[in-house]
């Protein structure tokens, strides 16, 4: 039976109940459940918007029932199935239902003739129980040969069309899942269900898998363009805070420095070189235990002498913070008996094993994140720290067994993708309520939603070299469609770096020509050779790596790097505009060239360029020993390059060269005046 009410379309058909609501602009949330009623729970769909504008027409026998919202109609047919078209009448998304009708008599005739009969007894929705009440649940579209998918967050692979590909949903070191994906065919879709599962994109059907929830929940969204249905998306999800206008230059970090006076030469060399540099950081173990949030003041005696010695230098301090608790800590015990760690399902309360054996905070538990706050706020913030570096946020267990782990709002398999955004929200809350209305902090994980919480991503631990940087450029791109606009990488990769090799001094080099145009610009890596352990104890007992500064490299590497350190901080202007449309409208820093030209069908064939902003095409140099490239220039404007002056007329592919210290960039030719000045920092 299909049915309208409250302005909302429903099918009941037995004991499933089917919910089709107006939800934001040019969109809808679908929601079914075998349950009484609903969770209640919103998931990614924080921001209040406009619910009650559809209009909603049901047939006389309740067999058929449509909604529509602005651009966007879901219609359910008399064969229970449902499908999504725009104003135009063009079918986005239809459900995938291989089953046999035998009477046809209650369909529309258009019904009965496009209904495909089949025997294979496939619904486009399947509830399957689990012992215990929850369901494992699958939801199937028809795929489209020739569609085009992007976004879904970060995965370590190198392509950002996404069609034919099988991702988890699910959070591990360098992956990031956050389920949102934008079509060529002019819709946009959020899984709004953070259970684990997976999602295949495959070339016969779309089907999106939860392992165990309690309902099925996504969100819907059409437009005409791309950045339509992005800004869309934001409105309902959250957008990022403005970017504080220091966190838009250079970040400099290691793995580690190790002690207060490591880190304060670091900075002076910085100053006496005349580099520019707005944020130092420091890394993991500069704790004496795990769990116990503070300084060892062996390595770190006078954290606010440091801080603001710092601050008279005009940077930043941000401090890495895990939320691991080590057995032996001293707040363990405490934690452990108010619920504010994750529990297993079965065998020991341990989830980590690393230099001891460790809990992790259950961010989901509110009352856990105010304890963890106050900690922080003592120990760092009310020392001076600025900002923080969230590590270990999918979170990292030593055994991805993820249905061994609960939280405090379900079990892992049921809302685990939930433990970042909330891991974000614990510390943003927190330097919200201090008065801190610019908050950015790093995070080595996120879900939908995150960016709303100041939620600056990075991606994890990934390998030095040619092939990972490919991968980062796709993983930036669709981390940006995910609705993730502050994005970042470890420049020169984390891993396996050697700071004299001359394959990796090209490597680092291409690197941070590229990250000149990322979001932020962040240097860190675990470098060789290591040092010694200064201890074996406390802070002292980690090792550190090879330096990262720009001066690490040999000098024809440092004049490179200072050059476009000097190129970043005069692109601050520029930046900061393009933060604003972030921060107002949902907009990416970085995106695929078919964000602002989706009227050129070569566009969405292009993955190996990007747009930095509205006005900057950039043209990474990825692989080792290139002499050139090839550069697609965007239909519908004109573009000059920034070494030669030289203009081209767009819709063309053209080769160029590409020396060490090019990293291609061309901008239109209406932005040239504007932007010349900032780019004398690597023509002159």
């Amino acid at each position: 039976m299909i049915y309208e009410d409250n302005n909302r379309l429903y099918l009941r058909n037995a004991s499933e109940l089917l919910e089709v609501q107006a939800w934001g602009e040019n969109s809808l949330r679908v929601r079914s459940s075998k349950y009484a009623e609903y969770t209640g729970r919103n998931n990614a769909l924080t921001e209040k918007v406009a619910t009650g504008n559809a209009v909603v027409t049901v047939d006389e026998g309740h067999h058929t029932g449509q909604i529509t919202n602005g651009k966007l109609t879901a219609k359910i047919d008399a064969f229970k199935n449902l499908n999504f078209y725009n104003q135009k009448g063009d079918l986005l998304l239809k459900g995938y239902q291989r089953n046999r009708i035998d009477d046809m008599s209650a369909g529309e005739n258009d019904e009965k003739v496009n209904h495909f009969n089949s025997a294979l007894n496939i619904d486009s929705r399947e509830f399957k129980a689990i012992p215990g009440g929850d369901f494992e649940l699958k939801v199937r579209f028809d795929a489209a040969a020739d569609e085009k998918l992007f976004g879904m967050g970060q995965y370590q692979q190198d392509f950002l069309n996404l069609k034919n590909a099988k991702l988890e949903l699910a959070h591990r070191n360098s992956q990031a899942s956050v389920p949102f994906v934008l079509s060529s065919k002019g819709y946009g879709m959020l899984w709004n269900n953070p259970a684990i599962g997976e999602v295949s994109f495959a070339k016969n059907l779309t089907e999106w898998h939860a392992l165990s929830t309690k309902e099925m929940d996504y969100w819907i969204t059409c437009g005409d363009t791309p950045s339509a249905i992005e800004e869309q998306y934001a409105a309902v999800t959250g957008k990022v805070p403005m970017m504080p206008d220091y966190a838009m230059g250079y970040w400099q970090c290691k793995l580690r420095y190790r002690t207060q006076d490591e880190l304060l030469a670091a900075a002076h060399e910085f100053k006496d070189r005349n580099l520019p540099i707005s944020v130092i950081v420091i890394d993991y173990f500069h704790w004496p235990k795990s769990g116990e949030y503070t300084f060892d003041k062996t390595y770190w005696p006078d954290p606010e002498k440091m801080i603001k010695e710092l601050h008279e230098m005009g940077i930043k301090l941000m401090v890495s913070v895990w939320p691991t608790v080590d057995q032996t800590s001293s707040h363990y015990q405490e934690m452990k008996e108010q619920g504010y760690l994750v529990q297993t399902e079965r065998g020991v309360p341990i989830t980590m094993d690393f230099l001891g054996n460790n809990g992790f905070v259950d961010f989901t538990n509110p009352d856990a994140q105010t304890y963890l706050w106050q900690l922080l706020k003592k120990n760092y913030a009310d020392k001076g720290v600025d900002l923080f570096w969230l590590d270990e946020a999918e979170p990292e267990y030593t055994v991805y067994d993820f249905d061994n782990y609960r939280y405090h709002n379900g079990t892992n398999l049921q809302i685990g993708n939930t433990y970042p955004v909330a891991y974000s929200k614990a510390i943003y809350d927190g330097q919200t309520e201090e008065g801190n209305k610019q908050v950015i902090n790093l995070v080595r994980c996120a879900w939908a939603g995150s960016q709303k919480y100041g939620a600056l991503v990075w991606s994890g631990d990934i390998d030095s070299s040619f092939q990972s940087l490919r991968n980062q450029l796709a993983i930036g791109l669709n981390m940006a469609i995910a609705g993730i606009p502050w994005w970042t990488t470890d420049i020169g990769g984390f891993h396996g770096g050697v700071d004299d090799n001359e394959s990796f001094r090209e490597l680092v080099t291409r690197w941070f020509e590229f990250a000149t145009f990322c979001p932020v610009m962040r240097m860190h890596g675990d470098r060789e050779p290591h040092t010694e352990p200064l201890s074996d104890i406390g802070g002292g007992k980690m090792p550190s790596g090879g330096a990262t500064e720009p001066w690490a490299y040999g000098d024809k590497v440092y004049g490179i790097m200072r050059k476009y350190l000097n190129l970043r901080e005069n692109l601050k202007d520029y930046i900061r505009v393009q933060m604003q449309a972030a921060h107002e409208k949902g907009t990416p820093v970085i995106r695929p060239l078919f964000y602002d030209f989706s009227a050129d069908k070569a566009a969405w064939d292009v993955e190996n360029q990007y747009m930095f902003g509205s006005d900057i095409l950039v043209a990474p140099v990825l692989f080792e020993g290139a002499k050139q490239r090839d550069v697609y220039l965007p239909a519908g404007t004109t573009w000059v390059n920034v070494y030669t002056n030289e203009s081209y007329a767009g819709g063309q592919q053209i080769t160029v060269a590409t020396p060490l210290a090019q990293l291609p960039v061309f901008v239109r030719q209406a932005a040239q005046a504007s932007l010349a000045p900032a780019f004398t920092a690597i023509t002159q």
